[in-house]
């Protein structure tokens, strides 16, 4: 099991100007449980040698993680992801 770590205020104040608490923790449920979900779509960002991936929150949002040593995730940041 993934250990995430807490955000910081500016990621809970996107959460919550966005409304994206509800899928924000299904999401969490998911990464902490299974990183092969498809439904995360996880991916490692460019360039590739910087160790960040991205998960989808829904089709519009994505956050950006690391993934520090011993199972443990870092959120960096929740963006705009346009297809």
């Amino acid at each position: 099991m993934v250990k995430i770590l807490p955000v910081n205020k500016k990621i809970e104040a996107k959460i919550k100007k966005f409304a994206l608490a509800k899928k924000w923790q299904k999401q969490l449920k998911l990464l902490r449980t299974n990183l092969c979900h498809p439904g995360l779509n996880l991916e490692l960002m460019e360039p590739r040698n910087m160790g960040i991936y991205s998960f989808r929150i829904d089709k519009k949002f994505r956050a950006l993680v690391f993934f520090r040593g011993s199972g443990t995730v870092e959120i960096l940041n929740i963006t705009v992801h346009y297809h």
